[in-house]
């Protein structure tokens, strides 16, 4: 047993630096972009389903409460929290719609939108990222290998990894890097 938890550690240490070392130059670029968004009045859209929508909720905590400093709230939304939203659109039109139609709502020219998929392939996250793109938001995608997501993204974060846990591991340390990066672009002095 021991062995197994060392190779799942040394595993998640391997996929992890291979990432940081291929996209440290997107990850400052996507920095840049949310603090330019959110600095200017505007905001983070984030969704994905199960892992993922919990990543989406994680992240959003950080940008709207605090991550490491205080300072003000960021205006970021999970648009997987609202469960009369999701079900009525899932049970009025379909799952493939739920965030879809929250980006159409919600989504403004200037905001920026992550949408997360392990597989790259989920239905609902690629017509919402559709829909953003078409009505001016950014598109960030945070993937494994790609899928779909990678095609249709204005930036891509792909994680080189098979294992659905390595993929999520990555994507949640993506989202405390870019929320850290973020405050030390608006909040330098509180550093």
């Amino acid at each position: 047993m021991k062995d197994i938890i060392r190779e799942i550690i040394e595993d998640g240490i391997t996929v992890k630096k291979k990432f940081a070392e291929k996209n440290a130059d997107l990850i400052i670029g996507a920095a840049d972009k949310i603090a330019e968004s959110v600095s200017s009045g505007n905001k983070l859209l984030l969704f994905g389903n199960g892992g993922s929508a919990a990543d989406a909720q994680h992240i959003a905590a950080e940008f709207v409460n605090r991550f490491r400093i205080e300072r003000p709230p960021l205006a970021a939304l999970a648009l997987t929290t609202d469960t009369s939203v999701l079900t009525s659109i899932g049970n009025d039109y379909s799952f493939d719609d739920i965030f879809y139609k929250q980006v159409l709502a919600l989504g403004r020219a200037g905001d920026v939108a992550i949408g997360i998929s392990t597989s790259g392939n989920s239905k609902n996250v690629i017509k919402a990222i559709e829909a953003a793109r078409e009505n001016g938001l950014f598109t960030i995608g945070f993937t494994g290998r790609g899928g779909r997501l990678a095609l249709l993204a204005d930036m891509v974060f792909a994680v080189e990894s098979d294992v659905t846990a390595r993929i999520q591991e990555v994507h949640m340390t993506l989202g405390h890097i870019l929320c850290e990066l973020v405050d030390r672009k608006l909040f330098p002095e509180k550093f």
